[in-house]
């Protein structure tokens, strides 16, 4: 059997193995998993929110822990881990245990014309069945988790693999899960190979897959699940925009600035990339930006006594990336304005400084692409339409963000901002909202998770539909004659006339003959 170690990207250091599962075991995982679906599919909204509070009060007993870990294999601070981290989870839970009834309950439709008064329409949200998840190691455990528990309140079983370089998190998430008392099976941690368990998945059917992660590997699954339709719901990047107006507070928006840019090491798929500044205030907001940058520490964040701001990126081949881009961008005449200053032993691990460069244009790395990594790029714009225009201008389209004191211009604006979410002097904190949806467009993904219409995505829609009286025919149906067409014509003119006149002729002709079609016998 082959073991996964995980190693803290901070320090080098392995901090936990875990056995790769043998996924020939899959066909038995997934029939397990189908029978438990059954039992927890017959309970109740009220009934799993129980298990889901059991969690919920798991995660806040065990939180320090739970942080430890995540700061571990990630690399993040111990209060970026509790913050981002852990406090979403629990947020979760609570959300989703008190709403998911009223989201998917059965509704009934209102009827579209009087010429279907006879009939009523019921709106059903019913399970998937197996739900896979694969996740991504920039939020190991919120990402996840999430929308675990958006797929159990809504009714299904669960497969997680969570990504290889943080495999620890996805052994505490079964703890989590574990302390809910689950039907045996329900949920289950697949750890492996993420491209390998997606083929897995596929060949033994899972019903949707919920993938969080790059374009190119989204890209491979949509092509895969297009071989057996399998629907997906697709988080996979951004290069979010930013745009600062000459009405904006300043302090706030250079604080906003820092923590969405740098948080997390710049892993953020909804971070701070480019910001777009009026030229007013531009030399102004750098100044504080730059002030700001400078005063923020990198290290090794899991020791409490060390006060540190940014830890270490979580892969080699992320680092890579980053500096790819900073020295794309240096290269072709961006200037690095302001760092942060390392603390702690920064040698062993994926360190890069937070860095604030000026002087870049539109052909740089950081500002077409997807950088995720401890870089902002600011530069100077005429007027909130030219800010607008450069922001658009991309192929990903996940988060923005518009600061300004008028929340009515900001509104306005945000409305014709391309993208899935847009704030209004704060960004990145709405995928901490459980009832806020988290999506994007163009190449930023697929479907949503999180709120309503994550929960939605859960879930088959069925209508059902049934007639009020018993009637022996429809208008429309057999046998076939001059009345019937004429009664049709009519129906025509009785739903859209052209005058009361038309509607009361209609009327009177439609009546008589809707009871003898619909009511009496037909030789």
């Amino acid at each position: 059997m082959t073991v996964v170690i995980d190693t803290n990207p901070a320090t080098g250091k392995a901090v936990a193995e875990l056995n790769e599962t043998d996924l020939a075991t899959l066909p038995e995982r997934f029939k397990k998993a189908r029978q438990a679906q059954r039992i927890w599919a017959a309970k109740s909204f009220r009934e799993r929110a129980v298990h889901i509070r059991r969690m919920r009060n798991y995660i806040r007993d065990n939180a320090e822990e739970l942080a430890r870990v995540v700061s571990e294999s990630n690399g993040k601070t111990l209060v970026d881990a509790l913050a981002t981290e852990v406090l979403p989870c629990a947020l979760s839970c609570q959300w989703y245990g008190r709403n998911a009834e009223k989201v998917l309950a059965a509704k009934r439709r209102p009827g579209g014309s009087l010429l279907f008064a006879n009939k009523r329409t019921e709106i059903r949200r019913l399970p998937l069945g197996v739900v896979g998840i694969i996740s991504p190691w920039n939020y190991p455990l919120s990402i996840p988790f999430g929308e675990i528990i958006m797929g159990l309140m809504a009714g299904n079983a669960v497969l997680l693999k969570v990504a290889a370089a943080t495999p620890a998190v996805g052994r505490a998430i079964e703890g989590i899960v574990e302390a809910g008392r689950l039907p045996d099976g329900l949920f289950q941690h697949i750890v492996g190979s993420g491209s390998a368990v997606a083929t897995a998945f596929f060949e033994n059917g899972v019903d949707k897959l919920f993938f969080t992660g790059s374009v190119n590997a989204g890209k491979v699954l949509m092509a895969q699940a297009a071989q057996t339709l399998t629907p997906l719901s697709l988080e996979l990047g951004g290069n979010d925009p930013m745009i600062v107006l000459a009405d904006a507070d300043l302090e706030r928006a250079s604080n906003g600035a820092a923590w969405a840019g740098y948080q997390n090491a710049g892993q953020s798929c909804g971070g701070v990339e480019r910001v777009y500044v009026e030229a007013s205030v531009y030399d102004d907001f750098v100044e504080l930006l730059a002030k700001k940058t400078r005063a923020l520490r990198h290290g090794p964040g899991n020791d409490k006594s060390i006060p540190v701001d940014i830890g270490s990126l979580t892969t080699e081949g992320q680092k890579r990336t980053v500096e790819q881009h900073l020295e794309d961008a240096l290269a072709k005449g961006a200037r690095i304005e302001a760092q942060s200053r390392p603390v702690g032993e920064v040698e062993n691990g994926y360190f890069l400084p937070a860095t604030l460069l000026t002087q870049v244009s539109d052909n740089m790395l950081v500002m077409r692409e997807e950088t995720f990594g401890p870089i902002i790029a600011v530069t100077a714009v005429a007027n909130a339409e030219e800010a607008l225009e450069k922001a658009n201008d991309s192929k990903l389209a996940l988060t923005s963000s518009i600061w300004t004191r008028d929340n009515k211009k900001g509104r306005a604006l945000a409305a014709r901002l391309e993208s899935g979410v847009t704030t209004l002097n704060d960004h990145l904190y709405s995928h901490g909202l459980s009832e806020t949806p988290w999506g994007g467009w163009k190449e930023s993904g697929i479907g949503r998770t999180h709120g309503p219409e994550g929960l939605e995505e859960m879930t088959h829609v069925k209508a059902i539909n049934w007639d009020l009286l018993p009637a022996k025919r429809n208008l429309w149906w057999y046998p076939f004659d001059r009345a019937t067409y004429k009664g049709l014509l009519n129906a025509l003119y009785f739903a859209f006339p052209k005058s009361p006149l038309q509607w009361l002729g209609a009327s009177l002709k439609l009546t008589p003959f809707l009871v003898r079609k619909m009511f009496g016998k037909q030789k």
